[in-house]
């Protein structure tokens, strides 16, 4: 597993950027992320990495036909989203790194103000762009670190009968309007910008994470280094959302409490005195387990609802 922390193998880096993308089966969602990037090539020297984790709906014949330029990986099996940004990351020839989602838009702009506010920050460590969804309306892509009290309110049956709730209304920082840059507790790994010092020092994504919590981690570890995370809002991205993790809601459902779990008793539980960690691990496991059961169960009722009207 040494190659994950490693530096690139080839010391000349060629590129002040480069792009870092994994796909799964969202072949028009690459598509347009990669037209995108096409656009907006003379705002700063960047190379792209495909990362594509197996997929069988024709992504990487369209890459290899479409963008001759971009640098594709067709993998055999699926690294998951930490494993193939990882790989990338050990592969490319930019010193920074733009971790993106492949279901993505990056906006004119996006980029020169990012390398520009890097190139004026050396503190910052993980630089977030504003994340809009499709329709336009502000995606709250930075947040507060994670809690306990949050998690009962955050898109829960107690959260639908008090929504304007202050444990969510703080986790999401809706306490501001997102309208200037300020230093954060993390922002998604839906974009995502990695200082080379930073990375240097603390190496890539935790392989543990096989996707999800992945950013929240390495936000944590760039705090823990000394380094700033900041969200920079003159940097825009469409971020759609769900393109590959739909395609497996449940088991995604799982994999996401499962990283949640893993965050908290690597990051947090330590925290605790030592006298309490047992109590606090079993009912974070306990709460974290019901939390994806009522959503697993939700699933199911609902496809069964959906096959019932159907048949009627």
């Amino acid at each position: 597993m040494r190659w994950l922390w490693s530096a690139p193998k080839d010391s000349a880096l060629d590129f002040s950027l480069s792009i870092t993308i994994c796909s799964w089966n969202t072949q028009e969602d690459t598509r347009k992320c990669l037209e995108s990037l096409w656009a907006v090539r003379d705002e700063t020297d960047f190379e792209v990495i495909v990362i594509d984790n197996n997929s069988e709906d024709g992504s990487p014949e369209m890459i290899r036909q479409e963008f001759p330029w971009v640098r594709l990986e067709a993998m055999s099996r699926n690294l998951g989203f930490t494993g193939g940004h990882n790989h990338a990351l050990s592969i490319r020839k930019g010193h920074h790194a733009l971790l993106l989602n492949s279901d993505t838009v990056v906006y004119p702009g996006a980029l020169k103000t990012l390398m520009e506010y890097v190139a004026a920050g050396p503190n910052a460590g993980v630089v977030g762009p504003k994340l809009l969804n499709p329709d336009g309306s502000l995606q709250f892509s930075c947040r507060r670190f994670p809690n306990p009290t949050a998690a009962l309110f955050r898109n829960t049956p107690l959260g639908k009968l008090f929504p304007n709730n202050r444990f969510t209304r703080d986790y999401l920082m809706q306490d501001w309007t997102h309208d200037g840059p300020r230093d954060v507790d993390w922002v998604s790994g839906a974009a995502l910008l990695m200082r080379e010092e930073l990375m240097d020092e603390i190496g890539y994504l935790d392989p543990e994470f096989f996707m999800y919590c992945e950013d929240v981690d390495y936000c944590w570890r760039a705090w823990k280094a000394g380094f700033r995370v900041a969200y920079l809002p003159g940097s825009v991205i469409m971020h759609k959302i769900g393109g590959s993790t739909d395609k497996a809601p449940n088991r995604m459902i799982g994999r996401f409490h499962s990283s949640m779990l893993r965050f908290y008793r690597k990051n947090m539980l330590p925290q605790r005195p030592a006298v309490v960690r047992p109590f606090a691990l079993a009912g974070a496991m306990v709460a974290i387990g019901l939390r994806a059961g009522l959503f697993i169960s939700k699933n199911k009722v609902d496809n069964l609802k959906r096959k019932f009207s159907r048949t009627t």
